[in-house]
C-alpha cells in the first residue's frame, strides 16, 4: 500500500497557477477603435468640440504669425522710414525764436540715408478768414479749411499721388510764388474740377493759383483735406509762426531712421540742438510682439473655452457609454479583466476621440490660415511646432475628459453588473 500510495503520490500533479490576465497596448488600441466605430455618428458629434477647440487654436496662432509678418513688412516700408522733427524752442526759452533755420531742408537732406525733408505747419489765419474759389465781394461764401505751409521737400516726403497738375518746387519756394496744391476732396468742396482754366482760390483776401490736385498720400493724410502752399509765401504774407507747432517731415531709406533722428537736431541747430526734438519710429519688433501678444491673449481664451466644451462632451459621452455597457464590463471582469484594464480601455476610447478631433481640427485650422492669406494676398505662416502640438492637445484633452468615466467603470462589481 505504501508502494502504491507512494506511486500514487508520485503520479499526482499539483494544479497550475492561474496566469494573470494581460491587456497589451495593441489590445487597448483595437478596443478604442472598435468603440469609436461602433457608434460613428455619436463619436463625430462628441469629437466636434475638440475639433473646434484645436482648429481655433491652430487658426489663431497661424493668423497671428501671418499678420505679424505683414506688420513687419508694412512697417519697414513706410513707418520705419519716417522721422518727424518738432520745434520745441518756445518750450525751452521764451525768447528762443524759431527752431528751424531758413535752409532747414537742405541741411537735413545732406545727411546720409535721407530721401526728402521739409518743414510744414498750419497757418494761423485771421479770425473769420475763409477759403473761397471766387473773388472777394461777389457775394459767394467760403469754406473753413486748414491752410498748411509746407516746403517742397515736405510735400515730396508725404509721397503724394497727383490727379491733375503738378507739385510746386524749389523755384516756387525761392520766388515766393502764390501757388497752391489741393487734396481732391478740398478741390471738390471749392468747386474746382479741372486745372485747364487755371483756377484761383482766395485765402482770406490773398489769391493763390491752384497748380495741382492730389488724390492720396502715403504720409500725413491731413494734407488731403487742406490747402497746401509754399512756406516762404506763407511767411511773407502772415509772418513766421510765433508758437510751437512747426514740424519737419523726413523720409529716409530703410534702416536709416534711427540714425537720422539722432543727427537731425544737431544738423539743424548746432548751437542749440535742444530746441528740436526728433521722433523716430518705434522698434518694429516690439510692435509685432505687442500685436501678437494682444491677439494671442484674446483669442486663445476662445480656443480654451472650445477645448473645455469639447472635454465636457467627451466626458459626458464616455460616461453614458459606461452606463450602457455595464453588462459588457461585468462580463469582462468575470472573465478575468482587472479594474486597471477597464480603466485603460475607456481612457483609450476617450483619447482616440480627442486625437481624432485634434487631427481634424489641425487640418481645418491650417486650411483657414491658408484661405485667409490667399484672400488677403498674404504669405501664410504656420509654425511646424503648432501643427505638431495641436493633435497632442486634442489627445490630452480626450484623456483628461475620460478620467472620471474610466474610474467609474473600473469600480463596477462583476456580480452586480451581471444581474442587470
Amino acid at each position: 500500500m505504501l508502494g502504491r500510495g507512494g506511486r500514487s503520490g508520485r503520479g499526482s500533479r499539483s494544479p497550475r497557477p492561474v496566469e494573470p490576465s494581460r491587456f497589451s497596448p495593441s489590445d487597448a488600441l483595437g478596443e478604442a477603435v472598435a468603440g469609436v466605430l461602433q457608434r460613428p455618428a455619436r463619436s463625430a458629434l462628441t469629437a466636434l468640440g475638440t475639433v473646434l477647440g484645436v482648429g481655433t487654436f491652430v487658426a489663431i496662432l497661424g493668423l497671428t504669425a501671418t499678420a505679424s509678418s505683414q506688420i513687419d513688412a508694412r512697417f519697414s516700408v513706410l513707418s520705419a522710414t519716417e522721422v518727424t522733427v518738432e520745434d520745441v524752442a518756445q518750450d525751452q526759452n521764451e525768447f528762443a525764436g524759431p527752431g528751424f533755420p531758413a535752409d532747414a531742408d537742405a541741411r537735413v537732406e545732406r545727411l546720409g540715408g535721407v530721401q526728402h525733408a521739409g518743414v510744414y505747419y498750419t497757418v494761423r489765419l485771421d479770425e473769420g478768414s475763409v477759403v473761397r474759389s471766387s473773388p472777394v465781394g461777389d457775394g459767394a461764401g467760403g469754406e473753413k479749411i486748414d491752410v498748411v505751409a509746407a516746403s517742397p521737400g515736405a510735400l515730396e516726403a508725404a509721397v503724394p499721388e497727383l490727379v491733375q497738375g503738378r507739385l510746386y518746387d524749389g523755384y516756387h519756394s525761392r520766388t515766393k510764388e502764390r501757388v497752391a496744391v489741393l487734396g481732391a476732396s478740398t478741390a471738390a468742396r471749392l468747386g474746382i474740377a479741372t486745372l485747364e482754366t487755371r483756377p484761383a482760390i482766395f485765402i482770406g483776401d490773398e489769391p493763390f493759383t491752384v497748380i495741382g490736385i492730389i488724390g492720396d498720400v502715403e504720409r500725413k493724410a491731413e494734407l488731403l483735406t487742406s490747402v497746401v502752399i509754399p512756406r516762404t509765401a506763407a511767411e511773407e504774407i502772415w509772418g513766421a509762426p510765433q508758437e510751437s507747432g512747426t514740424r519737419m517731415l523726413v523720409a529716409t531709406d530703410i534702416g536709416a531712421a534711427q540714425q537720422v533722428a539722432q543727427l537731425a537736431p544737431t544738423a539743424l541747430r548746432p548751437d542749440h540742438p535742444e530746441y528740436l526734438r526728433a521722433v523716430a519710429p518705434p522698434d518694429p519688433k516690439s510692435l509685432r510682439s505687442n500685436v501678437t501678444s494682444d491677439l494671442n491673449q484674446l483669442f486663445l481664451v476662445l480656443a480654451g473655452i472650445c477645448l473645455i466644451i469639447g472635454a465636457v462632451g467627451i466626458a459626458n459621452t464616455t460616461l453614458v457609454a459606461v452606463l450602457e455597457r455595464t453588462g459588457e464590463i461585468g462580463l469582462r471582469r468575470a472573465l478575468g479583466a482587472r479594474g486597471r484594464h477597464v480603466t485603460v480601455q475607456f481612457l483609450a476610447e476617450s483619447g482616440a476621440l480627442g486625437a481624432l478631433g485634434g487631427l481634424v481640427g489641425t487640418s481645418l485650422g491650417t486650411i483657414t490660415v491658408v484661405m485667409v492669406a490667399v484672400v488677403r494676398d498674404w504669405t501664410p505662416v504656420v509654425h511646424p511646432t503648432t501643427v505638431a502640438a495641436a493633435p497632442v492637445v486634442g489627445l490630452v484633452t480626450g484623456v483628461l475628459a475620460g478620467l472620471y468615466p474610466a474610474w467609474r467603470a473600473a469600480r463596477i462589481e462583476p456580480a452586480e453588473a451581471l444581474r442587470r
